[in-house]
């Protein structure tokens, strides 16, 4: 798999300035001993320029498959969702979450992908939008059956309006 030289300088930049998040940075790492792990912090120093702490503080037996994960969706610049959506993406579930690292993470990466400052707040105001409805929704018990068929015909009639408001067709309803 091919990884983008200037994405990984970017996230290495990002995560190199959240290195210092307490006990993950300043906690050495014993040398693993499972070649697995060995193997993951030499493809993440060769990736990333460093191991961060946060690599080093996770369970050698996983870390493998952590940086697996890591690198397949969140690096990788040929996956169906560009760096700077998954990043705002990321930005918004940590603000739910709440994860000041997180937040932290995702914010200086969507920039490093393009994000802009107004495309940051949306994206958390998204996230606080989806949180209020959710717990409206459960919170009163609305039937979800019922909700997936009023959305669906919502979203259908709003493809309808789009697709005659193009064909230059005017609509009262």
């Amino acid at each position: 798999m091919r990884f983008s030289i200037t994405r990984a300088v970017v996230v290495a930049g990002a995560i190199g300035l959240s290195g210092a998040i307490g006990f993950a940075a300043t906690t050495p790492a014993p040398m693993p001993t499972d070649p697995s792990a060995q193997a993951a912090y030499r493809d993440i120093e060769a990736t990333l320029g460093m191991v961060p702490g946060f690599f080093k503080a996770f369970p050698e037996v996983g870390i493998a498959g952590a940086w697996g994960e890591f690198k397949s969706v969140q690096l990788n610049p040929n996956t169906a969702l560009s760096g700077k959506t998954k990043e705002l993406i990321g930005l918004a579930v940590a603000a739910q979450i709440p994860c000041s690292y997180c937040i932290y993470f995702h914010t200086a990466a969507a920039k490093a992908n393009g994000a802009t400052d107004e495309e940051t707040r949306e994206a958390v105001a998204m996230a606080a939008i989806s949180r209020h409805w959710s717990t409206l929704l459960n919170g009163m018990q609305v039937d979800l059956t019922t909700f997936k068929k009023e959305t669906d015909s919502v979203l259908r009639m709003a493809a309808e309006k789009a697709g005659t408001e193009k064909a230059g067709i005017a609509t009262t309803h």
